[in-house]
This record gives C-alpha cells, sequence and structure tokens, in this order.
C-alpha cells in the first residue's frame, strides 16, 4: 500500500512558473532541475533524520504497507506527520497530514495540509521544490472544495495558488466569485486589490484595500498596498502616513528599518 500511495501522490508535474510566490528560504536538496516527487524528496530527506526517527519511520511504513484499506493507515500517517515534523521536514510533515486528510475525508486536515503548503511554497527558492509544494497545496484546497463548497477560505487560497502558478485569470475569476457572494471576505478583496496593482488598475485596487481596512483596520498588507497606490497616484503624503500606521502597527524595529528605506523613494 505505501508503494501505492507514493505513486498516486508522487507523479507531480510542476506547475507552470510563477509570478506570485516569492523566495525567501533555501531548499535543502538541489532538485530545481528534475521534475520533483514526494519520493525522491523523501529519499532525501530520510537521509538527514536522526537514527531514532529513522526508526520510527520505518516501523511506521511497514505498519502501512500490511494495511490494505487506506482509512486504516490514517493513525499511521498522522504518527509520521509527527515524527517529520520534530524532524524540521515540514514538506514531509505536510504531505502525510494531506494523505491523512485526503484517506479520511477531514477538511480540517486538508485545509491545514494545504495552507502549509502554500506557506511552504511562499518561501522557497528551490523552483522545482517551490513548484511541487504549490501543486500540493492546489490538490489540498480542491479536495476540501470538493467535500464543502462553500468553505471560501479554501476558495481564496486556491485561487493565490493559481495566481502563483501563472494561471492568473483562473485565480482572479474565483476571487471575484468569492468577494461577490461575500463583499466581507478580507482576504479575496485583498489579493484583489494586490492583482490590481499587478494589472495596473489603481483606482481598483485603491477600493479593495480601503474594503479590507473598514473591515480589518490593522490589517498591515492593505496599508501597503494602498501606500503604493497612493505613491502610483502621486499622493505621497497619505502613502507616507499609511506606511507610518503600518511601522506603528507591526511594532518591529526590523520592519520600521525597511518601512524607512522604502519612504525614502517617495521624495
Amino acid at each position: 500500500m505505501f508503494i501505492a500511495i507514493l505513486y498516486i501522490f508522487g507523479n507531480n508535474i510542476p506547475p507552470k512558473k510563477d509570478a506570485a510566490f516569492t523566495s525567501t528560504t533555501s531548499a535543502r536538496a538541489n532538485h530545481s532541475s528534475q521534475v520533483v516527487s514526494f519520493s525522491n524528496l523523501l529519499v532525501s530527506a530520510k537521509k538527514e533524520v536522526s537514527s531514532v526517527a529513522a526508526q520510527k519511520i520505518a516501523a511506521l511504513e511497514r505498519k502501512i504497507s500490511l494495511i490494505q484499506d487506506s482509512s486504516k493507515a490514517i493513525l499511521f500517517f498522522d504518527s509520521l506527520a509527527k515524527v517529520w515534523e520534530q524532524e524540521k521536514h515540514q514538506e514531509i510533515a505536510a504531505q502525510y497530514i494531506l494523505f491523512s486528510g485526503k484517506f479520511g475525508n477531514s477538511e480540517k486536515k486538508l485545509t491545514f495540509a494545504a495552507q502549509l503548503f502554500l506557506k511552504l511554497a511562499d518561501a522557497n527558492q528551490n523552483e522545482g521544490i517551490r513548484s511541487w509544494e504549490a501543486k500540493q497545496a492546489m490538490f489540498g484546497f480542491q479536495q476540501v472544495i470538493a467535500l464543502n463548497e462553500n468553505n471560501e477560505s479554501a476558495k481564496t487560497g486556491l485561487a493565490q495558488c493559481y495566481l502563483g502558478t501563472g494561471e492568473t485569470m483562473k485565480g482572479i475569476l474565483m476571487l471575484r466569485e468569492v468577494a461577490e457572494n461575500n463583499p466581507q471576505n478580507v482576504d479575496a478583496n485583498l489579493l484583489l486589490g494586490q492583482q490590481g496593482i499587478v494589472s495596473g488598475q489603481l483606482d481598483k485596487a485603491q477600493k479593495r484595500f480601503e474594503k479590507v481596512l473598514q473591515l480589518a483596520p490593522n490589517n498591515v498588507e492593505a496599508m501597503l498596498g494602498l501606500a503604493e497606490v497612493m505613491k502610483s497616484k502621486g499622493d505621497m503624503q497619505k502613502g507616507i502616513d499609511l506606511l507610518q500606521k503600518a511601522k506603528k502597527t507591526m511594532n518591529s524595529p526590523e520592519f520600521s528599518k525597511d518601512i524607512d528605506q522604502y519612504i525614502n523613494t517617495f521624495k
């Protein structure tokens, strides 16, 4: 059964190159020049774990291999996820949570795994692994929506994946649908505002960011987005005021330093 699971989830073709996912941390292994799958990531990761963890992993994998009913392997998937999390391999842990959520029809686990994969993709510098993580996030969000078509969080998450993997219009249409059905949805409005900046539709972006700040006055991303809009429109003082507010809200010396440097570009 374990080999079958690797086959089902391991044949992963990387999505299109992204324009939205940012890169801030390095990946462990160099898979940027090859198609990345769970199976080859697992092989690499096993070389880095402690001997105690390796024994636990092997024992759990043996138990899974003897199980014919996938639903009965859920507890073992959860145990493997904990071991890999302790070993600081979040991408492997997330995959086992995804397994557990898929075979257990758990909206909660699928959501957690998808959001974790999205976070990992946003932070990964390795193009191959980042693309694989984005694909896993998409799969997780799609499974959540299949279980609950009214899950707005999953829809905005899936839309963010589309935006990040080059299917921009598909992502925007999904976000618009969410925002139309629920104008109070902060995430959908925020993402639409950010896409408005990318596409040069500053008036639309401004309305989206202002909507977010009405709903969530301390949303720093909306402050930054609106500040950029104001800068582009030539209202430098309004932009600076928003950046100063963002500094106060974040209350972080490092963040404040970056913002001060950015404010200098307004002059």
